[in-house]
């Protein structure tokens, strides 16, 4: 289902007290064949698993917006998948970087889970991808000390990219500064690259979360808005394949 590079564990999260939001640099980088890169700010939450967070239309975080069957709860559904990888994390601590269910709506492009068996170490990273088709698929990756991991892509994403090549992710544990990356390689180059870069926010105020909302909201629009540039500037579309992997729902 995946590959991975490198055999040592990353850290335990120093992460101590959640929830975190966190203030968020997001850069999209395409590098072939037609070039093109924009920056957005944003807000990411970093959640415990056990201590979900609650702000009812503001921001709440619900099973059917991520694997699994939504009558589990996110962390049953998450267990049942690294169990039938061989991979315990009963009584261990599960964080999860996502954006919240507001307004009624969400959109993960991508949600990263770190979980932890009941020793506190890092048993594996969950590296969870969603299209804007309504796909999603489920990355397990074993990330090097830090935080890097190599896995094949599996799922159709960009209607300007098809399902081949790999990609280089950098998913370190979350401190007060949280770095999602990911590298996409082809056969012949690097052809995207999407780097996160986030600060937490001193304190979770009302006027924070009011603030990190309209995250999936707006994430979704400036995707699609991106997209119908690219199309516009005549970048050839890819045929959309029909997925039956395990992960994907």
């Amino acid at each position: 289902m995946s590959a991975s590079t490198g055999s040592r564990p990353s850290p335990v999260s120093a992460l101590t007290s959640t929830p975190v939001i966190y203030r968020s640099t997001i850069t999209h980088t395409r590098r072939g064949p037609l070039k093109n890169r924009f920056t957005n700010t944003s807000y990411l939450w970093v959640v415990d698993l056990d201590e979900l967070p609650d702000h009812g239309v503001l921001g709440r975080f619900e099973a059917r917006d991520h694997l699994g069957v939504p009558d589990r709860t996110i962390r049953q559904n998450l267990e049942a998948f690294l169990a039938a990888e061989g991979i315990v994390v009963t009584g261990g601590r599960i964080l999860m970087a996502a954006n919240a269910r507001a307004f009624g709506y969400n959109f993960n492009p991508i949600s990263v889970f770190w979980c932890h068996d009941a020793t506190g170490a890092l048993a594996a990273t969950v590296v969870e991808v969603h299209n804007t088709y309504g796909d999603r698929h489920a990355y397990l990756v074993h990330p090097d000390a830090a935080g890097r991991a190599l896995v094949s892509k599996a799922m159709y994403v960009s209607p300007f990219h098809g399902t081949d090549g790999h990609y280089e992710l950098t998913v370190p544990a979350p401190t007060d500064r949280l770095q999602i990356t990911v590298r996409l390689v082809t056969a012949d180059r690097t052809v995207f690259d999407a780097v996160l870069l986030g600060q937490a926010v001193t304190s979770t105020t009302r006027r924070t979360i009011f603030r990190a909302a309209p995250a999936a909201i707006l994430g979704a629009v400036r995707i699609r808005i991106q997209g119908i540039r690219l199309w516009a500037r005549r970048l050839p579309v890819q045929p959309r394949p029909t997925h039956h992997q395990e992960g994907v729902r």
